[in-house]
């Protein structure tokens, strides 16, 4: 068996890795063997076909790790609409409490509410809010 095919078996054995796994990091070490196998049919030796596959597949590591840290994260899982979907609805506050939260009903269930604000700054008052996010079984409200 020549040593390209050694390479694209490889290759493909990274890439269902990760399709298992869902890492796309061994995507890209795939691209570097994949790089490796078509050094081999460029007719490098096996040294020039190992660094190939090194160079381009740590690179491609490197690349992905440097392009994930430039872009911003989405939002919290507690506060990301997507997840939560109460998360945008609004509730009715009768009062708050001298602990600053507060009981309201929503989707037939009650539930405590905590102010959104400063910890200093008292709720505003009786009204309705928007949940912002979830901490626990607790909404946070804003207005």
């Amino acid at each position: 068996m020549q040593p390209a095919h050694l390479w694209w078996i490889a290759a493909a054995l990274a890439v269902a890795a990760e399709l298992a796994t869902g890492t796309f990091y061994l995507l890209m070490l795939a691209i570097g063997l994949a790089a490796g196998a078509l050094a081999a049919h460029g007719g490098l030796g096996l040294t020039g076909q190992i660094v190939s596959a090194a160079v381009v597949g740590a690179g491609a590591v490197a690349l992905w790790t440097w392009r994930r840290g430039q872009t911003p994260g989405g939002p919290a899982a507690t506060a990301d609409p997507g997840l939560n979907l109460d998360i945008g609805e609004t509730v009715h506050v009768t009062g708050w409490d001298a602990d600053g939260s507060a009981r309201v009903h929503h989707r037939g269930a009650n539930w405590t509410v905590l102010w959104d604000g400063s910890p200093n700054e008292p709720p505003p008052g009786p009204g309705t809010y928007t949940i912002r996010a979830l901490r626990g079984n607790r909404f946070i409200v804003g207005r």
